[in-house]
């Protein structure tokens, strides 16, 4: 699934950037530079919720877009409460995903502006 949204989004023009772990992401050079997160819910060790949570703690303010195998409505919620973008249940469009990054990378522009 890493492999085909990192193929999707290079297609569209990204920059991307994958990691297998939330650990990872946070461990690179990359996250002070990140304009988006697109993690799944369920990771081993840090969730994706966790990751989220961890990140505006610290004082991150990138959007996050979440991905699962396993939608369920209190995740949705909580993660949308936490200030998700979208979150997508697999299998999902690729279009779908795209205008989510859209959406995401929008606000995203708009605060930094603020």
């Amino acid at each position: 699934m890493r492999a085909a949204t990192n193929n999707l989004l290079r297609s569209h023009g990204y920059t991307v950037h994958t990691f297998s772990s939330a650990e990872e992401f946070l461990q690179s050079a990359h996250v002070n530079g990140t304009s988006c997160v697109i993690a799944d819910v369920q990771m081993p060790v840090l969730s994706g919720l966790d990751l989220l949570t961890l990140m505006h703690a610290q004082g991150y303010r990138v959007p996050f877009i979440f991905i699962t195998a396993f939608p369920d409505d209190s995740v949705r919620t909580r993660a949308m409460n936490a200030g998700a973008i979208c979150f997508l249940a697999k299998p999902f469009a690729a279009p779908t995903l795209i205008k989510c990054l859209d959406t995401a990378l929008q606000r995203h522009r708009g605060e930094a502006g603020q």
